[in-house]
Parts: C-alpha cells; sequence; structure tokens
C-alpha cells in the first residue's frame, strides 16, 4: 500500500495493485473565494498549488468520491478524468449528479460492502460537523450535509480506513471498532464555521482517533488548504512533539507513505 498526500483531501490510494483517486480537487491556487459562511472567508483557495501535474494525478483505474462539495470536486478534475473511469459515490444522489457531468461507470458504495479488483469497500458513516447544527446550515444554503467514510479490505493488505469529512462521533467511533484499521485517515485542519461549529477533525479529535485505535498508523489529511481551516500541519506537529505520539503522520503536499515493505 502506497498512500501519496496530493493536496487537500486529494489523495490517490495505491492498494492491491490498484490505484484509487480520492476527492479530486483540482483547481489552481486562489481560484476561489473562501466560504461566506465559515471563516476566513476573505481568503482565497485553494490556499497552495498542486504539487503535481493534473495528468499525473488523474493518471489512475478508480476515483472515490466521499461527497461532492467543492474542496473535494470540482471542474477541473470533471474534465480532466476520463468519463469511463470507474467512479464511486456515497449515494443515488451523488451517482445521479456525476453521471449528469458525463461519467458512465459509477457506483454506490454499500455499507455491507463492494468489491473491486479483490477490494471490498465498505461505505461508512460520518457526521460532517454536529448533525442538529451543520445539516440545517448546508440545507439553508442548499448544500448537501452527507459526506462517507470507506474502509478498504483485501487479503494482500492491511485494513485502510478513509474517514472522510467528519468529526470524532459514533460513526467514526464504531467504524474502529468494527474494522480495526491498521491505517487511518483523518482529515484534520477543523474547517470552522462562522458560528464556531467545525466541519471535519480538530486536535481533540485526533486525541480521540489515537486513544481509540492505539495500534493504528493515523495520518492527518485536508491540511493547510482550504480557507476555513483552524488546526495547521504545525500545530500537528507541536502537538504530536509534546506528547511523543510516534503513530500520527503528517504529510507534506506530494509526500508519498509508503507500507509496502510492512505488509
Amino acid at each position: 500500500m502506497k498512500i501519496t498526500q496530493v493536496r487537500n483531501a486529494t489523495i490517490i490510494v495505491e492498494y492491491n495493485n490498484t490505484k484509487f483517486l480520492i476527492d479530486p480537487w483540482l483547481m489552481p491556487k486562489d481560484y476561489m473565494p473562501g466560504f461566506d459562511t465559515a471563516i476566513n472567508s476573505e481568503i482565497r483557495q485553494p490556499r497552495v498549488e498542486l504539487p503535481f501535474e493534473i495528468e499525473k494525478i488523474v493518471d489512475v483505474d478508480a476515483v472515490i468520491i466521499t461527497h461532492i462539495h467543492p474542496d473535494h470536486w470540482d471542474e477541473f478534475a470533471e474534465n480532466a478524468l476520463d468519463k469511463n473511469i470507474k467512479v464511486f459515490v456515497q449515494s443515488i444522489i451523488d451517482k445521479d449528479y456525476i453521471i449528469s457531468k458525463g461519467f458512465t461507470n459509477v457506483e454506490i458504495i454499500q455499507e455491507s460492502g463492494t468489491e473491486y479488483n479483490g477490494i471490498t469497500l465498505y461505505k461508512t458513516g460520518t457526521q460532517h460537523g454536529k448533525r442538529e447544527i451543520i445539516k440545517p446550515l448546508c440545507e439553508s444554503i442548499g448544500m448537501p450535509y452527507d459526506a462517507m467514510g470507506v474502509v478498504f479490505k483485501s487479503n494482500n493488505e492491511k485494513t485502510l480506513y478513509i474517514a472522510g469529512d467528519t468529526i470524532w462521533c459514533s460513526e467514526v467511533s464504531e467504524a474502529v471498532k468494527k474494522f480495526n484499521p491498521e491505517i487511518i485517515v483523518i482529515n484534520a485542519c477543523a474547517a470552522t464555521v462562522l458560528n464556531g461549529e467545525r466541519l471535519i477533525m480538530n486536535i481533540d479529535d485526533v486525541k480521540e482517533i489515537l486513544q481509540n485505535a492505539p495500534n493504528a498508523t493515523v495520518i492527518a489529511s485536508h491540511m493547510d488548504t482550504v480557507s476555513h481551516l483552524s488546526v495547521t500541519r504545525n500545530d500537528l506537529k507541536e502537538f504530536s512533539n509534546k506528547n511523543n505520539i510516534d503513530n500520527l503522520l503528517i504529510p507534506e503536499d506530494g509526500e508519498v507513505i509508503d507500507f509496502t515493505r510492512n505488509n
């Protein structure tokens, strides 16, 4: 298994000889404004450029879109990807949306498991911010609330859990207990809306992951890119160093984490 941190939540997962592109947000630096319902709305985003050319990023076997928020899927991905590529999504709403963009091979990942190339993919639950607070906010601005996590299982690889856009919540706790993943990717920049609520994990949530999965390697993604972040890579490094944590990885954009030698 290899995991390449591209930018934000965009990663490439090489798993059981299959390359997956997760949540491709491929627009150039400063292309879109900050979200006016969130902090730092005056800062344009993405804050940084891609570390690779788009052609290299989209050279994959399949795409997983955890949800269709504009920092996880954009027109640059839509235009760069082969319309016949395998695309996995969370729901019929997202499937219909991606099909409407001309993609022909779109499938919903099931909670009970979806088979692909000797891999079983499982949809897991999330709370993209506290459901009772953030879901009405999303609905008020016409943005869907739901996101998904994904678990990868294969006889030839360690179990990988991509938690997706979520805070620490019962759904994440249940996924950790059910699948006992050896590798966990979390989105951890604590993106925050104007009412002070975080949409994804902050340092307290990272602590929960580490405490509840003490034997897992945890990878912090979705860092240093969106306008409404409130936790940086440097914040996580300071937390990790202060607490002598050796199983939290904080990759830079463009960095490849290679688990092959440990399989």
